[in-house]
């Protein structure tokens, strides 16, 4: 059990038969009245994020989300197909369950299976990406001084904002969990 007081960002914790987990949380004590901590929730299964208060003494169980690598094979309609590398296993997740996720993701890249009792609610890709830039605008020599950006589609069909300097073929190395470019490899 995890006391509303004790409260941290990706924390996840079964809440009213859900599974929630805290993106943001604040303990705020009022100059009048008791203290209490306010949180955005997302909900794990459904995606949908709450905001909502709780007494610091509030006591929930903590939810146990399994991670699991697993390898993505191919894209096939809207269906993703991955293996198990240990045990070859294959499984077929739909659109919906793998998100925005997918769009830095390669095939024969490796990412975490992340499921509750199971049950696969989502896929984490690793937390960098390697991807050739497929069709960007030429950049202009002297507009560098302001650190402009340009955008670029990456082999994986993914929007990036990028420097000026990159160039068609360019290899860039992207942060999944922002979708910003980091540098040129």
């Amino acid at each position: 059990m995890v006391s509303a007081g004790d409260f941290r960002n990706g924390i996840t914790l079964e809440i009213d038969g859900d599974v929630v987990q805290v993106i943001e949380f604040q303990h705020v004590k009022p100059g009048k009245g008791a203290a209490f901590v306010r949180t955005k929730l997302k909900n794990i299964k459904s995606g949908g994020v709450v905001e909502k208060t709780f007494r610091p003494t509030d006591k929930y169980p903590q939810a146990h989300i399994e991670r699991s690598d697993m390898q993505y094979l191919y894209a096939d309609g809207d269906m993703y197909n991955f293996m198990n590398n240990e045990t070859f296993d294959q499984i077929a997740l739909s659109k919906e369950q793998v998100g925005d996720a997918i769009k830095f993701v390669k095939e024969n890249d490796t990412v975490k299976m992340l499921s509750h009792q199971g049950q696969i609610f989502s896929i984490e890709p690793p937390t960098f990406a390697e991807l050739v830039v497929t069709d960007t605008e030429p950049g202009f020599k002297g507009d560098t001084a302001t650190g402009a950006t340009k955008p670029a589609t990456v082999e994986t069909g993914a929007r990036v904002m990028v420097p000026l300097f990159v160039e068609l073929g360019d290899k860039i190395q992207i942060d999944t969990r922002t979708g910003e470019y980091l540098k040129r490899v």
